[in-house]
């Protein structure tokens, strides 16, 4: 669901509402002005994309040019299920957060080091995120600091070198009011640990829940202490050279014998390779579909930055059970100790979907595996809530904002009572009946699938798929005329208790056609199938309203309810669903309703950049994206600002999704060769696409020049000309092998070959005969600046 906070408004109760391959290397002339794009050259050579992956990467770089001495400066770290805030206040502070420390996501603790003043004041201090190496780096009157976590264990570690060998270091690990951990110290560990029951708030699942942290030197003569109820210190030498390593466990957590638990993984952590975690950062870059952006305002190499940004985060938070962000916020990077805006044992769906489109644009879809366990292994109570709260009805009402076990409550501290999603027996209510968020999540299971075409995956998650349309079915009733109704029902937070909303109606004519072929793909539920294909065309039509400049979609039938949070409903339709895109009968009219939108670059998770991409509409894209970062990107991580001091992800995942589908887009089977690239900015990129495979692609000035699809397996493909008007032909890498030619639609069909990539080009300017240039990069020197915004700290 979505969040917003407006001033003199009622504040809403719930959230309004989230590559280039191994081989790949951009092009030089990408940071150009695009006068130069007449100097175009290819990347494509000896059959692989080329370019300096580290390189590009580390183009996005965080450059500190003082120390982050605030909370609200910090620094996101992690390894997908501990993630760190990093900050410099007290020499350097670190705040470490889970996932599964549930239902409150409180803190495993703060660690604060006081021995790096010195690094942290000195006159030449220099900091950076390394987002290649996946560690924050300091350095200042002669001594070094690096941070990271460890890929395989959940462990934190804190290089230092140049320090005094003959002054006593001390770290200190705390807690604060209300947090009653026991404090243990024995030898060279010191820990705090603390269980509790998930049994105070509605829905509660009575599951123990709890959090441990536990930290040791590798130094001299390292003594552990309890300092009081909530704190222990670690002191120590430094090595006769200087240097020591802290390691810092914060695993998940249960209860049981902490010290052995933390004696036994401190031990094992010690001996991992210093580079392990540049190891496991490296690969993971190799493996993402990577942009260089340009262009002479420097605009498009700040959309880079935030994307990159986006994909180190993800995978920093996205490798545990469930997702590690829950209300569009940096859950795992948080610096606030125990405060949540959000009811933090809740999940908000509206926020977690451009996410998942930012990962399958990426290639990266083992990062949306916590997305899908989140409805996959929830399932059973998801219809046993559905059975109870809609008058029995069959199969999953998905709650739209769901609690981790499945439960349709949203526990705000700041409310009276608990907000209920896919209830009938609540009275109105921002996502009370909100009925599709199970209808969208059954999407993004087939788009994975078509990404991946993983049976296994499909037939594991199906089963939320029919649960969904089951419940659709059953809540859908056929009216005089014919078609099938929903009401009351609400269009997402928009409208309340509304006749026939936009989403519903979106969400049947996309999904039910899908899941009807997921279910023939998986040879099962014939009568549900013929359910479905006999409500299909039962669906009624958008529900239409009068502007001043012509018809467009409203929210819901009743035009004159009362709106009740800003969201653009009408184009739901546009995206996520895809009925409507930037060809075709109904795009005049998508224009239209996205020109008329009543909220502009209203909220940091606004999809107005991605609406506009699947319209074709480039200039708007561009103003989108560069608005909406203007708004609300505030803090120097490249995180959002949106209500209260936490950083929220949502925005850069919008900036991810919205750049990929500028690039490529294949959502009905045909491939858009920069369908809304603005004019001005250049690119070198990869995007993956359907079937397991990728499109590499080079623009300058807006106008495509490399385009090269790398098939993943044997597939039919079908692109739109990039160049219209102009003769274009398909040619296979290698052979040179001419494989097609446009037809009189302008349309190019083949047969690829999974491992084969395959050349689209202009017949008069074959990619062969451009001149080679791998792509390049070097690591940012400076912050990033746009406008008023800065990535770093100036």
């Amino acid at each position: 669901m979505s969040h917003t906070a407006i001033a003199h408004r009622r504040m809403t109760t719930t959230r309004l509402r989230a590559k280039l391959p191994a081989v790949l290397v951009l092009v030089g002339c990408l940071g150009m002005p695009a006068s130069h794009a007449a100097d175009v050259t290819t990347a494509w050579h000896d059959q692989r994309f080329n370019a300096d992956v580290g390189g590009v990467v580390s183009r996005s770089d965080i450059v500190l040019k003082h120390a982050n001495l605030r909370a609200d400066e910090a620094m996101p770290l992690g390894n997908g299920r501990l993630g760190l805030a990093a900050w410099s206040e007290d020499g350097l502070t670190l705040q470490l957060n889970r996932a599964d420390t549930l239902p409150g996501r409180l803190s495993p603790g703060q660690v604060v080091f006081t021995g790096l003043k010195r690094l942290v004041e000195a006159p030449d201090y220099a900091g950076r995120l390394d987002l290649h190496d996946g560690e924050f780096r300091e350095s200042g009157a002669g001594m070094q600091a690096a941070v990271y976590v460890q890929p395989g264990t959940d462990v934190a570690v804190v290089e230092v070198h140049g320090a005094n060998p003959n002054v006593r270091q001390s770290v200190l690990l705390h807690l604060w009011q209300p947090r009653k951990p026991r404090a243990i110290a024995q030898q060279d560990v010191a820990i705090l640990a603390e269980t509790w029951k998930d049994d105070s708030e509605a829905g509660a699942s009575g599951r123990t829940f709890g959090s441990l942290a536990a930290i040791t030197a590798q130094a001299r003569d390292v003594q552990a202490q309890v300092q009081g109820p909530q704190a222990v210190e670690l002191s120590f030498k430094p090595d006769a050279d200087g240097s020591f390593r802290v390691l810092v466990a914060a695993p998940a957590w249960k209860g049981s014998d902490a010290m052995q638990r933390a004696q036994q993984l401190l031990a094992d952590a010690g001996k991992i390779p210093a580079t392990a975690h540049r190891d496991w950062w490296h690969a993971f870059w190799q493996r993402a579909g990577l942009m260089k952006l340009g262009s002479a305002d420097g605009s498009a190499e700040y959309m880079e930055n935030l994307r990159a940004i986006d994909l180190y985060a993800t995978a920093a938070e996205s490798r545990g059970p469930l997702p590690g962000s829950q209300a569009g916020l940096a859950d795992l990077f948080a610096s606030t100790r125990d405060q949540h805006r959000w009811a933090p044992s809740a999940y908000w769906h509206w926020n977690l979907r451009m996410q998942v489109a930012a990962n399958l644009g990426a290639g990266l879809y083992e990062l949306n595996a916590p997305y899908f366990n989140l409805y996959r292994s929830n399932l059973a109570n998801i219809e046993a809530w559905t059975k109870v709260q809609m008058d029995g009805r069959p199969g999953a009402c998905v709650p739209e904002t769901m609690r981790f076990n499945g439960r349709g409550y949203e526990n705000e501290s700041w409310m009276g009572g608990p907000g209920i999603n896919c209830s009938a027996k609540s009275p109105p209510y921002y996502n009370a009946r909100t009925l599709t968020t199970g209808a969208e999540v059954s999407q993004w299971i087939w788009r994975q699938y078509l990404a991946t075409r993983d049976r296994a995956f499909l037939a594991a998650n199906y089963p939320v798929m029919a649960a969904s349309a089951r419940f659709l079915l059953a809540y859908a009733k056929p009216g005089a005329d014919g078609m099938l109704h929903t009401f009351p029902s609400n269009a997402h937070e928009t409208q309340w208790d509304v006749h026939d909303p936009t989403t519903d109606i979106a969400a049947m004519k996309a999904v039910f056609p899908i899941i009807i072929e997921a279910a023939q793909t998986l040879h099962t539920d014939a009568a549900l199938v013929a359910e479905l294909q006999q409500a299909l065309p039962k669906i009624p039509a958008f529900p239409l309203q009068q502007t001043s400049e012509g018809t467009v979609i409203g929210p819901s039938y009743d035009a004159g309810a009362e709106i009740q949070n800003t969201e653009n409903i009408g184009l739901e339709p546009v995206w996520p669903y895809g009925l409507i895109d930037d060809s075709g009968p109904q795009h005049a009219f998508g224009v239209r309703t996205y020109l008329q939108r009543p909220n502009k670059f209203e909220n940091d998770w606004s999809y107005d950049p991605l609406q506009a991409a699947h319209l074709g509409l480039a200039d708007e894209v561009k103003t989108a994206l560069l608005t909406l970062t203007g708004k609300y990107q505030q803090y120097p991580s490249g995180f959002a600002r949106f209500t209260g001091n936490e950083f929220y992800v949502e925005q850069v995942g919008v900036v991810a999704a919205t750049l990929q589908d500028a690039l490529v887009q294949e959502h009905d089977g045909l491939i858009r060769i920069a369908p809304a690239w603005p004019k001005g900015w250049n690119a070198d990129a990869t995007v993956y696409i359907q079937q397991r495979s990728k499109v590499d692609l080079q623009i300058r000035d807006g106008v495509p020049g490399t385009v090269v699809i790398e098939a993943g397996a044997d597939a039919r493909m079908k692109v739109r000309n990039p160049w219209p008007g102009k003769a274009i032909e398909a040619v296979e890498a290698g052979s040179g092998k001419r494989v097609a030619e446009a037809d009189k639609q302008n349309m190019l069909s083949f047969d690829a070959q999974a491992s084969k990539a395959y050349l689209i080009q202009r017949v008069d300017q074959p990619s062969a005969n451009l001149p080679y240039a791998a792509i390049d990069g070097s690591a940012a020197s400076e912050p990033k600046t746009l406008g008023t915004r800065h990535i770093g700290l100036p």
